[in-house]
């Protein structure tokens, strides 16, 4: 059991790509974006239940930016301690009998979600990924936040849970490892759940950080796998008898035809992997000398004397 001045920190991260859940929504599919937003819900509350030091943070990853969705700008961080007006705008209560600060925390996230869905413009050209490493970025600042905040020598552990929908950019790559290798060197562990094409990023994010990978084999159960997998602390998940580790591919992908490749030429500038070798890297321009072999001067043959 955890202790008194032990605070376990969970951040959700959610894939709310507009274009993948429409997709969805057209071919009738059994999983949709409000029915995956209300399970994150039942967990984050049963996340929050399970610990009175327990903190919970939601982010929004979408193709245009990513939001915090929870805590609020009316809520402190992480505490469920809201402002007097969260209570009087909720002056009714729970008709559902729910706990009441959960319940306008759940209404909050809603809203913020149909606000962010709702004003989501034109998407331009190919940009239609989702910003996760954007998310993870912010989910680290925030969880930097939470520690420096902390009481003097009150331990915070901290876990990311990514519910991730879209298919990977391999345009983020960089950006991606880098905030994994940001997660290991703080003991950050990274847990991710699929409902779509496996992640090979996040294959080597959970791989890396000690967290859990599952490609959850039926997307109507999704409630019953993040509360059986990923609502467990890692102490806890030696005990239980979860899904075996997956085998992970660490092949990289070019930057340049996005396939993924074994050996590649790699920029000693920007760290870029490409297939081909080019002698201008196409991501920062750096023009790379090329030794050439050196060439051999011809010998003058000596003439012989005519006498």
């Amino acid at each position: 059991m955890a202790g008194d001045d032990e605070v376990n920190l969970l951040v959700i991260v959610v894939d709310v790509n507009p274009i993948w859940w429409g997709k969805q929504t057209l071919i009738q599919s059994e999983v949709t974006l409000p029915k995956c937003i209300d399970a994150v819900l039942v967990m984050g509350n049963s996340h929050l239940f399970m610990g009175r030091n327990n903190k919970l943070a939601v982010i929004a990853s979408h193709v245009q930016e990513s939001r915090l969705l929870f805590p609020g700008k009316l809520w402190k961080c992480g505490d469920l301690s809201a402002e007097t007006s969260i209570l009087e705008s909720n002056a009714t209560g729970s008709k559902d009998g729910k706990y009441e600060l959960l319940s306008a925390a759940n209404d909050m996230i809603v809203e913020d979600i149909k606000d962010l869905m709702t004003k989501t413009g034109e998407v331009k050209g190919q940009q239609t990924d989702t910003l996760l490493a954007g998310s993870l970025a912010k989910a680290l600042c925030y969880i930097n936040k939470i520690n420096k905040e902390g009481k003097a020598g009150q331990e915070v552990k901290s876990r990311i849970l990514v519910i991730k929908a879209a298919e990977d950019s391999a345009l983020q790559y960089m950006n991606f490892m880098n905030v994994i290798f940001a997660a290991q060197k703080q003991n950050i562990i990274i847990d991710a759940c699929v409902l779509d094409t496996d992640s090979g990023l996040l294959q080597q994010a959970c791989d890396i950080t000690g967290g859990i990978y599952l490609k959850i084999p039926q997307v109507n159960s999704l409630l019953q796998y993040l509360l059986w997998v990923f609502l467990p602390d890692p102490d806890q998940r030696t005990q239980l008898n979860l899904p075996p580790p997956v085998h992970v591919d660490y092949r990289a992908a070019c930057f340049c035809h996005r396939n993924l490749i074994e050996i590649g030429y790699v920029c000693s500038v920007c760290l870029s992997i490409f297939c081909n070798f080019s002698p201008i890297c196409t991501t920062c321009e750096t023009a790379f000398k090329i030794s050439l072999p050196p060439v051999m001067k011809a010998k003058k043959k000596k003439l012989k004397p005519m006498f």
